[in-house]
């Protein structure tokens, strides 16, 4: 068969028309996926390397600890393996966005009341703070409060220093937070008057102190 210019035509147009297209769907993709991202917080706590002795030699794997929040109240953890680094961070990191819980905060900073959590032998002790203190925290407990987006916080870890073990007993303890409103609701009372004792009771401990 002959090529006419408008066979070539019509075969460069073709072309062109399909690489458009895969660009514009491919270009989309990545903007979507980038939208999704932003806003989440993700940060890597620790990444454990295993290997496995073959007959060709030794074979490397490894795991990776990740949380993950949105800095406004929302956090998750988990945990992924694999042969590579980046692998792992990213099924760890899926995981984490698909368990995430909410957690209620106090003045959208702080907690609303002191906490304990324990999970295996990791124990972790949450307390409040005054605006300006900061996070006062370990480094897997500190990933946990930056991601999730409290601002002042003194928090202390009594037993293992196993980072997989801090963090579930975090999350143990920040699951058990419990806000005025839902109290309120419980006992079928308004938030003023479980404010209201809450500042008393702070009050009567100041003056004993």
């Amino acid at each position: 068969m002959a090529r006419t210019p408008q066979t070539e035509e019509r075969k460069e147009r073709g072309r062109g028309g399909r690489g458009r297209d895969r660009d514009r769907d491919g270009n989309r993709g990545d903007r979507d996926r980038g939208e999704r991202d932003e806003e989440f917080i993700d940060k890597l706590v620790h990444i454990n390397r295993v290997a496995k002795v073959v007959k060709g030699g030794r074979r490397f794997a490894f795991a990776a600890l990740v949380v993950v929040g949105d800095g406004k109240g929302r956090v998750g953890y988990g945990s992924g393996k694999a042969r590579e680094v980046p692998e792992a961070i990213r099924k760890a990191t899926d995981q984490a966005k698909r368990g995430m819980i909410r957690v209620p905060l106090r003045e959208g900073r702080t907690l609303h009341h002191d906490l304990r959590g324990r999970f295996g032998a990791g124990k972790v002790i949450l307390r409040t703070a005054p605006a300006g203190t900061g996070i006062i925290a370990g480094g897997p407990m500190r990933a946990v409060f930056e991601t999730l987006g409290i601002q002042d916080i003194v928090a202390k870890s009594v037993g293992t220093n196993n980072p997989h073990n801090m963090v579930k007993a975090t999350f143990a303890a920040l699951q058990g937070l419990t806000s005025p409103r839902a109290v309120a609701t419980k006992r079928s009372k308004k938030v003023a008057d479980i404010i209201g004792r809450r500042e008393d009771a702070a009050k009567d401990a100041a003056k004993e102190a």
